[in-house]
């Protein structure tokens, strides 16, 4: 049976350099640095206390206060994101049979923020029965998915996936899977994360996964630069709708591009480090190229996951190489986390979304901050400005701990 071909149609985002589509765009291409220092706690026992907050975000403009009272953070951002992204599709809804209208939404963590303010109840009551009956719905990472179905009345294939910074990229992926196995002819897919938060930065501190510079915060998030010391905790999301071809085409939609393939691995090697020479990148890699039955020649933008950590940047760039071999130089590589900071679960869906924005303007987002070239870093990175450069084929890398590999891989759309 042949397979059923898979379109973007909708986009919405909600990040740290800009809210919707519209700004986030603009704040890419204009290379805005959305790290700054934390507001949201008391750093002063900490050793980072920048990173990339979602600012200016008015969930009001899109949900009752009533709704907000029962949301975590977290799924705020993910509703309004999808909200975001239904409307951008020009659906309508009263004519889509939403038994073929599912949801697949993830995040890294959850509502870390109700889980920090309910312990903390706990203990200075001392008694559970302090503890919000909305809780548990509340934080577990699922609720994200579900809200944005309940929001819909979306019925068709609904769950949430958690596999640490490759989190939505999974669930673009599963998505895309089920509309080509014919389970759903729509989906709304994606990731949000709130981890800028008193435990994920602790945490992470802990691990010495963060970097430190908090004399230097606008300049810390520098991936493949040769001063990279750690990554910088970023938050957001970002919701795509995906269509199956010829409903989309049937509708009159606005089509973004096509979903070629995906190529889903794993390390089995370490719970933090990749694996040498970045071998689980390059298996993904190669597999969303097959996937999708072009040349590696054919692919002119990587969207690295790119997180300005020592080994991340080596391997990744060591990766990139062995697929491409000579066409490595010839490809464009950027990492947008050097604007937005890392948004962990939220990561795969906002650089998908940065993907396929690149594509409809011919224009590839830079990677700022990159200014001390790593020699082991030697591909052409987009460098503190924007390129021009007409898409054909583009992938997006996102590998999470637990050796958690995704590559997803759009085409400009073919008649």
């Amino acid at each position: 049976m042949e397979k059923r071909r898979v379109v973007v149609t909708g986009l919405g985002a909600v990040t740290p350099i800009g809210i919707g589509i519209d700004e986030f765009w603009n704040g890419l291409v204009s290379g805005k640095n959305g790290v700054d220092l934390i507001t949201k706690f008391d750093t002063t026992n900490f050793d980072t206390k920048f990173g990339a907050e979602v600012r200016d975000f008015d969930p009001l403009k899109y949900l009752d206060k009533k709704s907000l009272k029962r949301l975590d953070p977290y799924a705020q951002y993910a509703l309004v994101s999808a909200i975001m992204a239904v409307e951008d599709s020009g659906l309508n809804l009263e004519g889509v049979n939403k038994e073929r209208f599912g949801v697949v939404f993830g995040s890294g963590i959850g509502g870390l923020k109700v889980l920090r303010e309910q312990h903390f109840i706990y203990f200075e009551s001392k008694t559970p029965k302090k503890i919000s009956p909305y809780f548990i719905p509340m934080m577990i990472s699922d609720i994200a998915a579900g809200q944005i179905s309940i929001r819909f009345g979306l019925k068709g294939p609904n769950y949430a996936t958690t596999s640490a910074c490759a989190t939505s990229s999974h669930a673009i992926s599963d998505a895309f899977i089920l509309i080509q196995r014919g389970s759903a002819d729509l989906m709304i897919s994606g990731g949000s994360e709130t981890a800028v938060e008193v435990m994920s930065v602790g945490g992470f501190n802990a691990m010495r996964a963060l970097s430190t510079w908090n004399d230097r915060y606008k300049e810390a998030s520098r991936p493949f630069d040769k001063e990279r010391n750690g990554f910088v905790l970023g938050e957001g999301a970002g919701s795509l709708v995906l269509e199956e071809y010829e409903h989309a085409k049937k509708r009159g939609a606005r089509i973004y591009a096509e979903i070629g393939g995906v190529g889903l691995t794993g390390d089995a090697h370490h719970i933090t480090a990749p694996a040498p020479g970045g071998e689980g990148a390059v298996r993904s890699m190669s597999e969303a190229i097959r996937d999708a039955d072009v040349s590696v020649e054919s692919i002119d933008y990587i969207n690295a996951h790119g997180t300005s950590t020592p080994y991340n940047d080596i391997n990744e760039t060591m990766a990139i190489k062995t697929v491409f071999g000579k066409h490595a130089y010839e490809l464009v590589v950027s990492s947008t986390k050097s604007m937005t900071g890392h948004l962990l679960g939220a990561a795969g869906a906002v650089e998908a979304i940065a993907t396929l924005l690149a594509m409809k303007y011919s224009k590839i987002p830079p990677t700022i901050n990159l200014t001390v070239p790593d020699p082991e870093c030697d591909l052409n990175y987009s460098p503190n400005k924007p390129t021009d450069r007409k898409i054909r084929n583009a992938i997006s890398n996102t590998f999470g701990f637990g050796g958690h590999n995704a590559s997803i891989l759009f085409k400009q759309l073919e008649a």
